[in-house]
């Protein structure tokens, strides 16, 4: 599979496949037309003298600075050199290709004005395991990525370092060792580049961390509120509690859309259930909130992540760096049906509309954890549990804990995901108060990449548990015979102890929550309801 950029139609897959599968790219014969003729205007306008933010003045503060002719390229140099102040964690590998692809699609829409050969040498790079080695803070979110962006592109002009996949091992298998800049590209069989004016700027001036992370963020969100959906079934089935309250009436009452589908794929996961036949008629009627009202929570994060998945994929496909270039027809202020360039300030790179919408997703994350836990805890709390489950899970309560940590750690990371501050909300003027207000996106960004992590453990445990509770669910009722989960929670069940075996005496559980939140991470859970149910999950 190669995934085509085109400016134009990049979605949060194709950011994941480019990021995680390491599929290849290639640059559109369309954009690379677009990236010739916004060249061309850049030229006319150096060649006309006029002073131009971003092709020969200053940058920040120092905007009122004409640099002479002689000094734009090292001008352009000397711009990634002193942005690359970042700090913190390096970005993992799917991180920093994620950024790399977000990038290259944004000046390929063909408004930076960058020449054909810088994006060819990224593209070489993504596609030949050329990663730079970038540091995770610094970005303000305005204007853009400036300090992660600048530690990726000093590679281009053989500066800086880069992790390179090596492939001279006998068994063919790649290793990577970490190069400067010149020798990582050497590697490739590319030379640095001399960048021309506007090229510094055009690589560094975006939103493309924010966006990589958001991209990644969107698919393995909306994965996991699936799993979510799914451990939660299997929860409600094996605490005998009532599954109409899915019941299609309910929902269409009051018809948001991630509640109808929350509520469609519980039915869906526990139709055929022998469980939920056995106690249909028994005298409870209501459960408690975190049973009860799982379409409406876990309905209300899918929400939130649809919200953040329309500006994810406008963002992708969006130029974001400035000045942009455009031909003089395009411009309201200089239409005068001529083709002469038009190159203009704005404030495109403001991370604004991913930051804001990153809040309320790391926000509806953290509440899927919070229900999640609650979860947890009515399975595993004696004060708390129906009267076939024994305490905690564990096979000889007293003498044994079973599950009793798993509910603290659930609680603990629920805790730290609290915890997390407002990014956005947040705002510290930069370069002598020319840039006095900024997004603070990335970070909002890293925030919601934990919140994924946190909340993809939580659920973990909670299927852990509801496998678990599974095995004592013959004990409720009088009858010899062993009763079936739902056609999905019993695949869902399967799954689980494939990787995850019955708890029949105390023993560390961290491998038996990792494991479970790797079926949910790798999409396993997911592809096992699928087979089960027919459905392909939304």
């Amino acid at each position: 599979m190669t995934v085509v950029l085109d400016g134009e139609s990049l979605t949060p897959e194709d950011v994941a496949a480019v990021a995680r599968d390491e599929e290849r790219i290639e640059v559109a014969e369309p954009a690379r037309e677009r990236l010739r003729a916004s060249r061309a205007r850049v030229e006319d306008v150096i060649e006309s003298g006029e002073a131009v933010y971003g092709l020969n003045t200053g940058f920040g503060e120092l905007v009122d600075e004409r640099i002479p002719p002689a000094e734009i390229e090292q001008l352009q140099t000397n711009l990634l050199r002193s942005h690359a102040a970042g700090a913190g964690r390096e970005l993992e590998r799917e991180e920093v290709r994620a950024m790399l692809v977000a990038r290259i699609n944004a000046l390929v829409t063909g408004y930076s004005g960058i020449r054909e050969t810088v994006v060819d040498h990224l593209v070489a790079m993504c596609n030949e395991g050329v990663h730079p080695v970038v540091r995770s803070r610094g970005s303000l979110g305005a204007s853009g990525d400036l300090a992660p962006l600048a530690h990726a592109s000093l590679v281009v002009i053989g500066e800086g370092e880069a992790d390179v996949d090596r492939h001279d091992a006998e068994d063919g298998a790649p290793d990577t060792k970490r190069l400067d800049g010149e020798a990582a590209l050497a590697e490739i069989g590319l030379e640095p580049l001399s960048l021309q004016p506007k090229e510094g700027l055009a690589l560094i001036n975006g939103t493309q961390l924010t966006a990589g992370l958001a991209a990644l963020a969107v698919v393995d969100g909306e994965r996991l509120v699936r799993g979510a959906d799914a451990a939660g079934a299997l929860t409600i089935e094996t605490s005998l509690g009532t599954t109409a309250t899915a019941d299609r009436a309910i929902h269409e009452a009051r018809p948001h859309t991630g509640q109808l589908e929350s509520a469609r794929t519980v039915r869906e996961l526990t139709a055929g259930s022998e469980i939920v036949e056995a106690h249909r008629n028994c005298d409870r009627v209501q459960d408690a909130y975190s049973l009860r009202c799982l379409p409406q929570v876990h309905g209300a994060v899918r929400d939130a992540l649809e919200h953040l998945r329309e500006a994810v994929e406008v963002e992708l496909n969006s130029a974001t760096d400035n000045p942009l270039v455009f031909a003089g027809d395009r411009v309201d202020a200089r239409a005068s049906g001529t083709d002469r360039a038009a190159v203009l300030s704005g404030g495109n790179f403001h991370g604004a509309p991913l930051a804001l919408r990153l809040e309320y997703a790391r926000l509806a994350l953290t509440d899927l954890a919070a229900i999640s836990e609650r979860r947890i805890d009515r399975l595993l709390n004696p004060n708390l549990q129906e009267p076939h489950l024994p305490p905690f899970l564990a096979a000889d309560s007293g003498v044994e804990s079973g599950y009793m940590i798993a509910q603290y750690t659930a609680a603990a990371l629920v805790n730290e995901l609290r915890s997390l501050g407002a990014a956005s909300a947040d705002n510290t003027p930069v370069s002598g108060g020319q840039e006095d207000h900024v997004s603070m996106s990335a970070q909002s960004a890293l925030h919601v990449r934990r919140a994924v992590e946190n909340a993809t453990q939580v659920v973990g445990a909670e299927l852990v548990c509801g496998a678990q509770a599974a095995e004592y669910v013959d004990d409720a009722f009088e009858t010899d015979d062993s009763l079936s989960l739902g056609v999905g929670t019993g695949a869902v069940y399967e799954l689980v102890r494939e990787v995850v075996p019955s708890l029949k005496a105390d023993r560390p559980v961290h491998d038996d929550v990792d494991r479970a939140a790797a079926l949910l991470s790798r999409g396993l859970v997911d592809e096992s309801i699928a087979r089960a149910t027919g459905s392909s999950g939304n």
